[in-house]
């Protein structure tokens, strides 16, 4: 395989993990808002924990997808 193919691929894999940066903040956010509404009413935790997880599992997906991707272009 040419250098050139072999650059090319190299920085496609790079810029597919740029969606991991916008993975960590989505996941800061989610658990900031758990934090945030826990604070604000006690009563409800169990359903909000509910709800962070499934955001929570939403946003690492994402990222998943992201990683996947960039093996997929690094061993393909």
């Amino acid at each position: 395989m040419s250098g050139v193919v072999q650059g090319a691929k190299m920085m496609g894999a790079g810029m597919a993990t740029i969606g991991l940066a916008g993975v960590g903040a989505g996941v800061g956010i989610v658990f900031g808002s758990l934090v945030n509404a826990y604070a604000r009413n006690p009563v409800l935790k169990q359903q909000l924990f509910g709800y962070t997880i499934l955001g929570f599992a939403l946003t690492e997906a994402v990222g998943l997808f992201a990683l996947m991707m960039s093996f997929l272009i690094l061993f393909s």
